[in-house]
């Protein structure tokens, strides 16, 4: 099973072998034992959206000790994921990553924990699965609003068609977020 690394250390994209025919197609979206061998995962909590047209959720994270990594893929529809490096010390510090996932490119998004993440809706809607390593943990949840002008993400959304959340709404600049995160070579 193809993965690719990307320039920010350990965020990496899995590219599922597809097999395709006049009936339709397969292919293996996950294997404990090959994403192991990457040394990515396990997994314990799976979470999927559905969201329309204009939605952006995020930018999300929990802190350590409760930071989660994620595996995001798309099983209907098309979004643009983001990904920001919250890592102190690291190269790509406050640096945004974005890579459209869509059910037809069936690409996927390995996320470790130190990132903020959010999507864009790009499509009428999109179901958005995303297994994550680690639980819930409301007390250690952190955010970055989504417009923040030092991050200026082009999140492909008008702006008078973008849809967020209040919650999301409240979340702080880059600047003030809360992040415990150091990076470790």
């Amino acid at each position: 099973m193809p993965f690719f690394d990307t320039a920010f250390p350990g965020l990496i994209t899995f590219e599922p072998a597809v097999f395709e025919d006049d009936r339709g197609f397969f292919f293996e979206s996950y294997n404990d034992k090959v994403f192991e061998e990457q040394e990515i995962g396990p997994f314990l909590q799976d979470n999927q959206s559905h969201s329309k047209y204009g939605v952006i959720r995020g930018l999300h994270y929990q802190l350590d000790p409760h930071a989660q990594a994620k595996l995001v893929r798309v099983l209907s529809g098309k979004i643009l994921d983001v990904a920001v490096d919250l890592r102190k010390g690291s190269p790509t510090f406050g640096k945004v990553f974005k890579i459209e996932l869509s059910g037809e490119n069936k690409k996927q998004l390995y996320i470790p924990g130190g990132f903020a993440h959010g999507f864009s809706v790009l499509s009428e809607t999109a179901d958005v699965l995303y297994k994550c390593d680690a639980f819930y943990n409301k007390e250690s949840e952190g955010g970055i609003i989504y417009n923040d002008p030092e991050l200026n993400i082009d999140w492909k959304i008008p702006a008078d068609q973008v849809i967020v959340s209040a919650k999301d709404l409240k979340n702080p600049s880059f600047a003030d977020c809360r992040n415990n995160f150091e990076f470790n070579k």
